[in-house]
Order: C-alpha cells, then sequence, then structure tokens
C-alpha cells in the first residue's frame, strides 16, 4: 500500500509541478511542452528525484493514448472553413512534404552517422512530420494571430501528418530487421490501407457520433467523457483493422466540432483540460524516460540534424509542396520555419529501441536531441518569424471571452467579455448605448465588471477604463463591439499602417475612385499599372476591387492579402465572411514599391 501511495504521490506532484511552471511560459517565452519535459527529466534517474524509468513499453501505451486525446481535441476545435483555405496545401505537405523531408534528410543522416542507408531514413522518418501537440499549443494559445492560410495550413498538416510519418518508421524497421522481405508494392498497398481505413473510420464514425449526440440527454460532466471514449474506441478499433488511428480520431474530431448543439455546449473546456492533461503526462513521461548524459554525448548529431532539417530539408519539403497552390514566398518561409517537432519523434523513437534494433538507443537520444532543439529555436521565435515574414495580422476586433448558452435543442446564445482599453471609444458612453449603435434587438447587456465586482447598471452608468463588459448577442455583432472597446490609438496606427487609411467595398469599380483618376488619363501611368497586357486599360478599371483581386490572386483568398495596382497602391483584404466572401478592402499607399 506504501508503494501504491508514493506512486500516486509522485506522479501526482510531477503533474502539478509541470502546471506550475506553465506560469513561467509566457514570461521567459518558453514553449509550455519544453516545460513539461524539463519537470520529467529533473525528476529522472539523474534529477533531483533520481527516480529511475526504462519502461518504453509503457511510455509507447502512454504516448499513443495521449496523442489520441490532442488530436481529438485538434478536430474538436477545427472549423470547416479551415478546409477552404488549407485543405489541399496540408493534404500535400502531409504527403509528400513528409516524402521529401524524410528522403532529403535522410541521404544527410547516412552521410553524418556514416551509417547503412536504411537506417538513416529511419532516423530521417522519426524526426519527419510535424508534431500536432506543438502545433496546436503554440499557435492555438501563442497569443500571434496568423493569416487564415498560413494558420489552416499549419495545423490541418500536424493534424494529418502523423499516419504517414509512422507508416514510414513501421516500414523502415522492418526493412531494417528483414530487408529481404520487404518489397515496395507492399508498402505502397499498406500506405493505402492505413489511409483508407482511417479517413473511412474516421467520417463515418465522426457522422454518427454528430448525429446521435442531439438524441441524448446526460449529465453535463457526461458528454466529454462520451466523446473521449468514443474517440478512442474509433483510434483503437482503426488500428486494429490496420488503418490509420490518428487520422480517424482527428476527422471524428472535425466532424462532431463542426456539428454544432446543445449537449456540446459543455465539451470544449473539458475536452481542453483533457488535452492538457495528456500534453502533461506525455511529456512527463517522456522526460523520465530519457537519459540526459545519453543525449549530450550525441548533442553534436542532434544539433547538425535539427539544422539541416531546419534549413534544408523542411524548406525544399514545403516549397514542393505549397508553391503550386500559389502560396507567397514569406508564407512559405514561415510555414517552413513552423515545422514543430514535439511527442510524436520521440514516441516514434521509442519503435525501434522496443523492436530491438542496433543502435536504437542512439537513435532515440538523437531524436530527443532534435526535438528540444526545435522546440527552443522555433517555438521561441514563432512571434518574431510571423512579423519577419509578415503573416501576422494586427487586429483589434477579437473579444476577451465567449461563451455559448444552448436555450434549446435548436437555439443557442453566445456570451461575450469586452475589456475597456486605454484611450478606446467605449470610455465615458453607456455600455447600452454602444450595443445600440451595432443592433438594438440583437444585444443586451449581461453584466458590468469593474475591479473583480459585478456593478449595476443603470441611466448613469459610464464605462471606465479596464471595466469589463458582457453582453448576450444573437447574430455576427461581436467584432463591431470589440472594436469600439479595443480600439486604442497604437492598435489605430497598426492597422491603418497595414491595410491602409481607406476602406472599400468589393462592389465598387476601381475607375470610380477618386485617387485613379489622373492614371486612367495618363498613358505613362497606365503603362505601369500591373495588368495583363492582353487587357487594354479600360477593362481593368472597369472591374469592380472584388473581382480585380480575385483575378490577381488566383487562389483562395484571406484577410491580409495584398493586391499591387502599381508602384504607388495596393489593395489589402481586411474582412471576409466563412465563406470566402469578401467584406471590406483596404486601399493603401505604399511608400516603397511592393
Amino acid at each position: 500500500m506504501d508503494t501504491l501511495n508514493i506512486l500516486y504521490l509522485v506522479g501526482a506532484l510531477l503533474i502539478f509541478a509541470s502546471i506550475m511552471a506553465s506560469t513561467l511560459s509566457a514570461r521567459l517565452g518558453v514553449p509550455l511542452l519544453l516545460l513539461f519535459l524539463m519537470v520529467g527529466m529533473l525528476a529522472g534517474e539523474q534529477g533531483i528525484l533520481g527516480i529511475e524509468f526504462s519502461q518504453y513499453g509503457i511510455a509507447n501505451f502512454v504516448g499513443q493514448a495521449a496523442l489520441a486525446c490532442i488530436l481529438l481535441d485538434g478536430g474538436l476545435r477545427t472549423s470547416f472553413k479551415s478546409f477552404r483555405v488549407g485543405l489541399k496545401p496540408a493534404i500535400t505537405l502531409a504527403t509528400w512534404g513528409v516524402l521529401a523531408t524524410v528522403m532529403v534528410l535522410g541521404v544527410f543522416v547516412t552521410w553524418l552517422l556514416d551509417v547503412d542507408w536504411r537506417f538513416g531514413l529511419l532516423m530521417a522518418a522519426i524526426v519527419g512530420s510535424t508534431d500536432a501537440a506543438a502545433v496546436f499549443s503554440l499557435l492555438r494559445n501563442g497569443g500571434v494571430k496568423l493569416n487564415d492560410r498560413v494558420q489552416a495550413t499549419l495545423e490541418l498538416e500536424s493534424g494529418a501528418n502523423d499516419p504517414l510519418a509512422i507508416l514510414l518508421v513501421t516500414g523502415l524497421i522492418a526493412l531494417n530487421v528483414d530487408p529481404a522481405g520487404q518489397t515496395v508494392f507492399g508498402f505502397l498497398i499498406l500506405l493505402f490501407q492505413q489511409l483508407s481505413f482511417g479517413l473511412g473510420m474516421g467520417l463515418l464514425f465522426g457522422y454518427l457520433l454528430s448525429r446521435l449526440l442531439p438524441k441524448i440527454h446526460l449529465a453535463e460532466g457526461m458528454y466529454a467523457i462520451l466523446i473521449l471514449s468514443a474517440g478512442l474506441s474509433v483510434f483503437a478499433a482503426t488500428n486494429l483493422i490496420g488503418g490509420s488511428g490518428f487520422l480517424a480520431v482527428y476527422l471524428t474530431g472535425v466532424m462532431i466540432g463542426n456539428h454544432k448543439v446543445r449537449s456540446t455546449e459543455h465539451v470544449m473546456r473539458v475536452m481542453d483540460s483533457f488535452a492538457w492533461l495528456s500534453q502533461a503526462v506525455l511529456f512527463v513521461v517522456l522526460g523520465l524516460l530519457v537519459t540526459p548524459s545519453n543525449v549530450i554525448n550525441v548533442w553534436h548529431y542532434s544539433v547538425a540534424i535539427a539544422a539541416f532539417m531546419i534549413f534544408v530539408a523542411r524548406p525544399i519539403a514545403v516549397y514542393t509542396s505549397v508553391k503550386p497552390f500559389k502560396f507567397k514566398d514569406r508564407e512559405i518561409g514561415f510555414i517552413s520555419w513552423v515545422g514543430l517537432r514535439g511527442a510524436v519523434p520521440i514516441t516514434l523513437a521509442i519503435l525501434p529501441v522496443m523492436a530491438g534494433i542496433d543502435n536504437a538507443f542512439m537513435l532515440f537520444d538523437i531524436a530527443f536531441g532534435v526535438v528540444v532543439l526545435s522546440l527552443i529555436l522555433q517555438g521561441t521565435t514563432i512571434p518574431i518569424m510571423a512579423n519577419l515574414f509578415k503573416v501576422r495580422i494586427p487586429t483589434n476586433d477579437d473579444p476577451k471571452e465567449e461563451h455559448e448558452v444552448w436555450v434549446s435543442d435548436k437555439a443557442s446564445i453566445t456570451l461575450y467579455e469586452f475589456e475597456v482599453q486605454s484611450g478606446a471609444f467605449a470610455i465615458g458612453r453607456h455600455p447600452m448605448d454602444i450595443s445600440k449603435r451595432i443592433s438594438s434587438d440583437e444585444i443586451s447587456v449581461f453584466a458590468l465588471v469593474r475591479r473583480q465586482r459585478i456593478v449595476v447598471v443603470d441611466e448613469d452608468t459610464k464605462l471606465k477604463f479596464g471595466d469589463g463588459v458582457w453582453y448576450a448577442m444573437r447574430g455576427d455583432h461581436a467584432r463591431k463591439i470589440a472594436k469600439i472597446f479595443n480600439d486604442t490609438t497604437l492598435d489605430r496606427k497598426a492597422i491603418d499602417d497595414f491595410y491602409g487609411d481607406w476602406l472599400l467595398s468589393p462592389s465598387v469599380k476601381l475607375g470610380d475612385l477618386p485617387f485613379f483618376t489622373a492614371m486612367m488619363q495618363s498613358e505613362s501611368l497606365v503603362d505601369s499599372l500591373q495588368f495583363d497586357p492582353n487587357d487594354s486599360p479600360k477593362s481593368m478599371w472597369e472591374q469592380t476591387v472584388a473581382e480585380y483581386v480575385t483575378g490577381n490572386l488566383g487562389t483562395a483568398l484571406v484577410s491580409g492579402d495584398t493586391v499591387a495596382i502599381n508602384d504607388k497602391w495596393s489593395l489589402v483584404i481586411k474582412e471576409m465572411d466563412d465563406k470566402g466572401k469578401l467584406r471590406t478592402i483596404g486601399l493603401k499607399r505604399q511608400e516603397q514599391p511592393i
């Protein structure tokens, strides 16, 4: 009994220490997942507690279950609108991108380690895919708003590339153990089986579960447990029939998350807790498993492989994958940089150890070093690189918090919290006056919080800096309200610098804009315009702003996309609706040619 209680105590304290360490994550700029790893290493055999843990089978069991939970949660939060701009490039990255990374990196590893090419490819396959836990955590909680095309591509790629990576590792392990028994045709059949069964099981059971949930009534806390157990069942069943359980559980989450009903009202927060617990347990266990001195012994290999992967293999794979989809070079550069490695490579590195491959422990130690370097170098620089590659979108239209409340099986009201910022338009105004400016019958004040206390709203109430106002809303008005609360001088300047000083309707014709009257009348200026030389100047000026932008971009549109009119003026997309239709376009005067 004492041994059991000691296990409970140590396990609970490790998780507690990991969560407490998260409070330092934002202050230090260190990825939270790296802190989890550090807690595990400090508790390990060469750390403070000196816990000896070398149970690779248990670690693999924990890793598989935790990754399934993380992917399920990621799927629940993936909107179908992400597929509009990110599905095709993400699928290409999750297939050809992984293969290209493994092939290019495999050649380098084979040369660097001076090993057989099969062993070199196995090392490359282990670290060849991006990690869903790392990507979801750092992109969604990093405080950086990216343009939708880049965000959707990175998230969908990380959720979809695990099946091929696992298949490559499994196949290459077999190739190392029994080279004569493996064929290319057999590998292709296995690949088709993994992807088709994973896709079919995920879509089928995701659809069935999304239809089942509205028909059952449970205690609030039971819905998340139901979805988690169902997701893990789909994961295990798909694996048993030879499919990709990771792909299946991710798609199951996508199908459920995009079919919002009353029964899923309480799911997201609970599932978020499950996902964070999974990440904490997984990274602490992996930290316990590693021997730091062994990682240090091969640190030069880890540095070389990580550097080649980040600066050579990943850029080649990303460029060849997404360039056909007309991504801009700066978007390609950022996607290349955010090829985050995390729990997946370490978990995959366990498989060769369990298979008894020669030098498998070296593979594990190198993979661990690569993951740590990736989290430090790439994870801590996401905000800096987002600014450098100009994929960060300035915004002042996000509410502080939002909660959806279902009032019946088919109707819901969303509660939004807005905080009054310094210098905002809301200061000195009545909260109801603000809502009436937008929509008097679809917005009502729910609560006013001042200095952590609820304040009674009467006719003399005036908003002050720091006040938090909760509005109950029907309809899509949150962005308009947020601008009134968040619109500070610094925000306005950043937004004007990004989108320009003039906002245009998509339906206005270029020729009707007074800025270009002189251009239409001057041949010298007309000759400098960037349009198809086979078209006449008149045909260009008769186009609407939306037609001109759509015709010049030739890809799914997202906020932040820029189209040049000439070397002085450009159009910048500011707002899109959920169906990808243009709402607002900024007209920006360029100081330098774009």
